[in-house]
């Protein structure tokens, strides 16, 4: 599906000190450590498609299906820009529209936000 909107496109590495005993320089080491990957949230427009909560129904009924994601970005002209490849990703929020008569031509929004194994930029 399209979405306007995609955030969390993140990764942030940890790092440990690590300093020899026999270091001339009373300084300590950075060594990468593990890394964490941010939550990506999906948004778009409400279409009429229940297709994004029934995924998250699924797993929360013990139904688990992570799923490759795919996110590209396009110019105005529909080129690709850039494209990101999200690993086991599995939702772990659905959001549905704000209601509201209000009459200011507002789009119903739903948001999906996943959880994921990893980023690659393709």
């Amino acid at each position: 599906g399209g979405f306007s909107d995609v955030s969390g496109l993140g990764i942030e590495v940890s790092y440990s000190e690590y300093r020899n005993g026999n270091e001339q320089v009373n300084t300590v080491r950075k060594l990468p450590n593990t890394h964490k990957q941010d939550d990506v949230t999906l948004k778009r427009g409400l279409m009429g498609s229940d297709d994004l909560f029934q995924w998250l129904k699924g797993v929360r009924d013990g139904q688990p299906e992570p799923r490759q994601v795919t996110v590209t970005l396009l110019d105005e002209a529909r080129r690709i820009v850039a494209t990101w490849r999200i690993r086991n990703a599995q939702p772990k929020k659905w959001t549905g529209p704000t209601l509201g008569a209000k009459g200011g031509g507002e789009v119903a929004m739903e948001e999906l936000s996943l959880v994921h194994e990893g980023i690659e930029y393709v």
